[in-house]
């Protein structure tokens, strides 16, 4: 992925999760100035892009696809992104927001938006996105080249990853990090 003419391009977003994943990335300090030097952060929650970019050298992706919009993104990053990373439990496999898996959709909607609710209880049906019946995590649904687990990974497991991508090598983030830690 080394590229000694021009950055590393990168695009990140979450799905369905807490966005922690996100913070630990923050979390790197001041070690985010020194990879300024060597990727572009094109598309993602930290910057104002809007759209994601037609081609863009990695893919970070955290939470899990829980509805027609994160289906959609996960798609889009798969096929914009030449490495597309799961960062996270919720991506890795599911975590949280898949426990409602355990459960009938119809019977997790109406205990959220009627029985546990005292003033106009009604189910949201405009400006939010259809819940897939299953919550799956994401290579249940694109391709992924490289998972990095934990709930959430480090911020140095996050910045190993990335240092050794930019360096040409293929990382090993269970060196640093493992589900749940």
């Amino acid at each position: 992925m080394s590229t000694s003419a021009s950055k590393i391009t990168v695009a990140t977003t979450w799905l369905d999760g807490c966005s922690g994943c996100h913070m630990s990335f923050l979390d790197m300090d001041e070690r985010l100035i020194e990879l300024a030097n060597q990727i572009d952060i094109l598309y993602s929650p930290l910057v104002d892009t809007k759209e994601l970019p037609e081609s863009v050298d990695l893919g970070i992706l955290e939470g899990s696809v829980s509805n027609d919009e994160d289906f959609a993104k996960a798609k889009a990053f798969r096929q914009h992104c030449k490495l597309l990373i799961s960062l996270g439990d919720c991506a890795v496999n599911g975590n949280v927001p898949a426990m409602r898996n355990a459960f009938n959709l119809d019977d997790v909607i109406e205990r959220a938006y009627r029985d546990t609710v005292d003033i106009n209880p009604q189910i949201p049906v405009e400006g939010v996105p259809r819940l897939r019946r299953v919550v799956l995590p994401l290579h249940e649904v694109v391709e992924v080249d490289l998972f990095i687990p934990g709930c959430p990974p480090p911020a140095n497991a996050i910045h190993y990853v990335l240092t050794e991508l930019i360096a040409g090598r293929t990382p090993d983030p269970n060196q640093l990090t493992r589900f749940g830690a």
